[in-house]
């Protein structure tokens, strides 16, 4: 897959993980799990560059005696979701152009 796309769709992935409610990065995965595998590593360079572009805000909090980063979704990462949305109906409508003779659709 094109490293950009992929880049882009696992963006979206996260933000809709904590679009609900404020997440940590564990949980994050743990509740992505059962539709993508996702690294730690990846993960962490993923947050920290929505956090960059203003879509996740972050706050620290103390939990089990450690301190924990929560991520909270900002307008901007709401707004890319419904971006996301717009976009995707045309990456199918490609995709359905692309795979037609496949299909037997000719």
């Amino acid at each position: 897959m094109d490293v950009q796309l992929k880049r882009g769709l696992l963006d979206v992935c996260v933000l809709a993980a904590i679009k609900s409610e404020d997440s940590y990065g564990y949980k994050i995965i743990k509740d992505m799990k059962p539709y993508i595998k996702l690294s730690e590593s990846t993960l962490y360079t993923i947050l920290k560059r929505l956090e960059a572009a203003h879509m996740l805000s972050v706050r620290t909090a103390e939990h089990g005696g450690r301190l924990r980063k929560y991520y909270h979704i900002t307008e901007e990462g709401l707004k890319r979701i419904e971006e996301f949305k717009v976009e995707w109906k045309e990456i199918l409508a490609i995709y359905r152009f692309v795979t037609k003779e496949e299909d037997g659709n000719e």
